[in-house]
């Protein structure tokens, strides 16, 4: 973990709604607002875990900060510099610096390439190195992520989940990037492989100075791997903090339902969840006022009308978008 408090990467008013059509014709009738006025900030060096509910856009935000989307309206700074307007060319020198890790191992590399064929993809993109230069990188990739110099002439299919996900990781230091966007890297892996991509990622971090943004539904996975967490609920962030101060005094209810469903290994725990009722509402047509209100257990009739704005939940580390105090 790094103390730097450089921001490397900074969105304000973030939104990407996807046109929603319907008729003859086909016309956009509506929008979904996957994205919906992020604010966040990334320092240099350390790692923000991205946490919500299935369906709450993280994925979404993470793959527009890396302008796989262009987004519908906000701003996204790089290093200070405006990327969120770039047109397909301009921004090819920023495709270096910002780069992936994809939930899926299997469905994110091509099954018609070899593992060389993969790794040495970005090199011939971006017009880097010889031939030989580039053979000579793919193997140091390979040496760096654990595995052996022979997976050059094999294809995907021919490796385990937690392998595949170390070629995909090799992909992504290829171009020596100084933000990586770790879009659920182990959710698909068993328990015991997820611990050992972990500490590659950290090692990895470690050694490069590598800034993630880390990205998951599993707060215990998130807690291990990160200095500040926010808290993401219908496109929007309502918290977000040091990863300290959200365990232990969360000051969002939706944040505090998610940490009371964090199993606890010890057959003797009584636990104290809170569920929560209902169902997330649609992106389409989201709710008036506070968006978790139709959940919110300590609803009042000010939360129905009017929506709250992330503000100071105790120190200016640390912020909650909710009419409340807890």
């Amino acid at each position: 973990m790094s103390e730097k408090a450089t921001p490397i990467l900074e969105t304000t008013g973030l939104k990407l709604h996807f046109p929603v059509r319907g008729g003859i014709f086909q016309r956009a009738t509506n929008s979904c607002k996957a994205v919906d006025g992020v604010d966040l900030l990334i320092n240099s060096g350390e790692t923000l875990g991205l946490v919500g509910e299935s369906g709450c856009g993280k994925s979404t935000l993470g793959k527009t900060i890396a302008r796989l989307y262009k987004p519908t309206a906000g701003n996204i700074r790089f290093e200070g510099q405006e990327i969120g307007d770039l047109k397909r060319k301009e921004l090819q020198p920023f495709r270096r610096e910002i780069q992936m890790i994809f939930q899926d191992p299997y469905e994110s590399l091509n099954p018609r390439q070899t593992v060389g064929g993969i790794l040495e993809e970005p090199y011939v993109i971006h017009k880097l190195g010889t031939r030989e230069e580039r053979r000579k990188w793919v193997k140091e990739l390979l040496e760096k992520v654990g595995l052996p110099e022979s997976s050059i002439n094999r294809f995907p299919f021919e490796f385990s989940g937690g392998q595949r996900q170390r070629i995909g990781i090799a992909r992504a230091l290829a171009l020596k990037p100084k933000l990586i966007i770790c879009d659920e890297a182990v959710s698909a892996l068993d328990v015991s492989i997820q611990s050992q991509i972990l500490n590659l990622l950290l090692d990895l971090q470690k050694e490069l100075g590598l800034t993630y943004l880390f990205i998951s539904h599993d707060l215990a996975v998130v807690k291990h791997v990160s200095d500040r967490i926010a808290i993401m609920y219908l496109g929007r962030i309502v918290e977000t903090g040091d990863a300290e101060t959200i365990y232990q005094k969360p000051a969002h209810p939706y944040t505090q339902a998610l940490l009371t469903a964090i199993p606890v290994p010890d057959p003797e725990h009584i636990p104290s969840k809170q569920i929560l009722e209902g169902d997330v509402p649609s992106p389409i047509h989201p709710p008036d006022g506070c968006p978790f209100h139709t959940r919110c257990p300590h609803v009042e009739e000010r939360c129905r009308i009017e929506e709250p704005v992330l503000e100071n939940a105790g120190n200016k580390e640390h912020l909650k978008s909710c009419h409340l105090n807890f």
